[in-house]
């Protein structure tokens, strides 16, 4: 019996040890972007960059930091958007949110997900 319990806490602390591993890789190389969603961002240095560099003419400052902080390049986004494309947004959400967008409102993320694939 005390064999079979020093082989499971060597187990679970091998265990523990690669997660821990795991986590400081995630947390320092940061692959999937999720700093700014954990810890919040720079206000005080993005805006300023944001401010003088805009990255796509049809989005305002609002939706371009949305899109940033989904991990979406705004300046990948089509600068004019195509009577297809706004179709397939209609499509997957509905005329009077597509036009609340259009007039300024910034998409949510599961809207950002879903319609990803009409751009």
């Amino acid at each position: 019996m005390k064999k079979f319990l020093n082989v499971l806490f060597v187990i679970l602390g091998v265990i523990f040890f690669v997660l821990i591993l795991i986590g400081s890789y995630l947390v320092i190389a940061d692959p999937y972007n999720i700093k700014p969603l954990l810890f919040g961002s720079d206000t005080s240095a993005t805006e300023g960059s944001t401010s003088q560099v805009d990255k796509n003419p049809i989005l305002n400052e609002k939706q371009e930091k949305a899109l940033d902080t989904f991990g979406i390049d705004p300046a990948s986004i089509p600068s004019e958007i195509s009577p297809e494309q706004e179709a397939c947004f209609v499509g997957i959400l509905g005329q009077a949110r597509v036009d609340e967008i259009k007039a300024g409102d910034s998409p949510t993320a599961t809207e950002t997900f879903k319609a990803k694939g009409c751009l």
